[in-house]
């Protein structure tokens, strides 16, 4: 009798673990790291420091949240690299006529980019890989068409926008923090957000209730779109340049890391924020430690690939609600 209940009780903490692990466990990687960081890292506890790592993370967290949102509906984008690099384009096109006709000009081009995906996924019935494969190679091309090179942007409000600080808290992280803030307001608390996450659940079944499948799935998609132009105009602000050849390159695998480590089910139907944003400060922190110690860029990408297993792994069995 007793040995039957150890082989029961197995199974069950077994359970446990990966339920924690699937809710907990990117909180208690971040905190790790944190730890070692601060044990072997020198000067990691400087504000100099944490300044950096914030500023350098904000636009994987600004993308990440695009991608949580076309996750939830069981899609994914793998355009948004590629949007990136269309907004530092078209900002340096228009910043000529002023920052803020220039800014109007790139959620133009990114909602355009937004809704070719969101058409071909929902009217056309195309796979989102596929559907956003596509706008990942030709809207690169179309950047480089419009901008070949690196050219130099010289623009006071743009500078602020990269440089500035309320109180000492950089631009870009309060604008990361309150989109964040936004789409889980979204997500949680209103209508749309409980029909993306029905839609990610079972699309067939979100059909067969009257809920608006197609308009969701392409607000999704330009949602998704205007977030990645807002990442690359914040990148472009920083750099003081705009580099359509490499900016945004590997961003779509850097925001579905994130998202994946962060909680969120590659089979839709549920969003993890937090977890996204955690997911994101986990890779962030994770590359900054092995460039610190002088390890060479390979023994990041080898990390994060253990990362994803990781996660991937613990999240067997979670599939959706």
């Amino acid at each position: 009798m007793a040995e039957a209940t150890v082989r029961t009780a197995a199974p069950l903490d077994k359970a446990r673990i990966l339920q924690w692990l699937q809710t907990y466990g990117v909180y208690a990687g971040v905190a790790l790291l944190l730890i070692v960081n601060i044990v072997i890292t020198p000067h990691f506890l400087s504000a100099e420091n944490f300044r950096t790592q914030a500023v350098q993370v904000a636009p994987v967290i600004i993308v990440a949240l695009g991608m949580a949102l076309v996750i939830g509906t069981e899609g994914v984008d793998l355009s948004v690299g590629a949007v990136m690099a269309l907004a530092a384009s078209v900002l340096a096109l228009y910043l000529g006529y002023g920052l803020l006709p220039a800014l109007l000009a790139v959620a133009l081009f990114a909602a355009v980019a937004g809704l070719a995906n969101g058409a071909l996924v929902a009217l056309l019935g195309v796979q989102p890989i596929v559907a956003t494969l596509a706008l990942m190679v030709g809207g690169r091309g179309i950047a480089l068409v419009m901008l070949p090179q690196l050219e130099d942007l010289h623009n006071p409000s743009l500078a602020s926008l990269g440089s500035g600080d309320i109180v000492g808290v950089p631009y870009l992280i309060l604008i990361a923090a309150a989109l964040a803030v936004l789409i889980a307001f979204v997500v949680r608390r209103t209508t749309f957000g409980r029909q993306l996450l029905a839609i990610g659940d079972s699309r067939p079944a979100a059909q067969l209730a009257g809920l608006p499948v197609r308009r969701v799935l392409m607000v999704v998609y330009v949602v998704s779109g205007l977030l990645a132009a807002v990442a690359g105009v914040l990148a472009t602000a920083r750099l003081q340049a705009s580099d359509p050849t490499s900016l945004g390159n590997l961003m779509e695998l850097s925001a579905i890391t994130a998202v994946v480590v962060g909680g969120t089910p590659l089979t839709g139907g549920r969003i993890s924020i937090g977890g996204t944003v955690a997911g994101a400060v986990l890779i962030q922190l994770l590359t900054a430690t092995l460039i610190k110690h002088d390890l060479p860029p390979s023994w990041t990408q080898i990390a994060q690939a253990i990362v994803i297993v990781c996660a991937v792994y613990a999240a067997r069995g979670r599939g959706k609600r």
